[in-house]
């Protein structure tokens, strides 16, 4: 069994799955090594548009974070490695940061559906993604300075330009976790919806993402990514940048061409 599942459908949405349900999703090194794989392989995929992860069915959990058994030693030294995943992460550190959508992200879109809890690396995942549904039940935290860890996924910098600063800094400096009420109400996740309409509101989501023009998405991510912490003059730069480079495209005709004609748009991402 693998520990990622990666699929891709006909209309541009690929769907990421972590597939370690005995694990409650916990990462493993295998499951980093995909992971990188499989970004790298939707980035480059032209038919790709949107992305979709979430974690194996019926378990109670998106994913546990870093396997404190397997993982952590890995990286801490204290134990050598033992297969081809652990001579890649070995090889190259960087393979978790990439993995958790940290150094190098993707300018496409990806949605995170949550159907359980999002606990220390789970948390930090989400924080790569654009777009979060949750099922009621689903909790976040992140819970390494319990162990005596640094949450170096991404949350040291991220967190607190994702949330209000003090809760971040509660969440960070307490390991302790909030529900998925108290998520929403800061602005972490975007809707809370059951659990058996989890799948189906991600991908109606996914869908509409999907046929828009996808130049002009991966342009809106770029920018906000590019511009993120800058002064406004530095940003519209990049803006200015941007902006200018989908107005020469041909979906940029192709769009309101189409309107004008009362149809649906062509793209072609060109």
């Amino acid at each position: 069994m693998t520990d990622l599942i990666y699929e891709k459908l006909d209309n541009g949405v690929a769907i990421l799955t972590m597939n370690r349900p005995a694990r409650k999703n916990a990462l493993s090194p295998e499951m980093l090594c995909r992971l990188v794989d499989a970004w790298e392989d939707f980035d480059r995929d032209s038919n790709m548009r949107v992305a979709l992860l979430t974690g194996a069915q019926g378990v109670g959990a998106f994913c546990a974070g870093a396997d404190l058994g397997l993982l952590v030693p890995l990286l801490t030294g204290s134990r050598g490695p033992e297969n081809e995943w652990d001579e890649r992460m070995v090889a190259d550190p960087d393979i978790l940061y990439r993995a958790l959508q940290r150094n190098n992200p993707t300018y496409k879109p990806i949605i995170a559906a949550v159907n359980g809890f999002a606990i220390a690396g789970g948390t930090e995942f989400l924080q790569g993604t654009d777009i979060r549904i949750a099922v009621p039940g689903a909790t976040f935290g992140l819970a390494e300075v319990k162990h005596g860890l640094a949450p170096g996924g991404g949350s040291l910098t991220r967190l607190a330009r994702q949330m209000p600063y003090a809760k971040a800094m509660q969440i960070l400096l307490t390991g302790d976790v909030i529900d998925a009420d108290e998520a929403l109400r800061i602005g972490f996740i975007n809707e809370i919806v059951a659990e058996d309409q989890l799948m189906v509101r991600a991908r109606e989501i996914a869908d509409k993402i999907a046929g828009n023009g996808p130049l002009a998405v991966r342009a809106c991510k770029e920018a906000v990514i590019r511009t993120n912490g800058l002064p406004l003059n530095e940003a519209y730069v990049i803006e200015d940048e941007i902006a200018n480079r989908i107005l020469a495209t041909e979906d940029a005709v192709e769009g309101p061409r189409a309107f004008l004609e009362k149809r649906k748009p062509v793209f072609r991402a060109c």
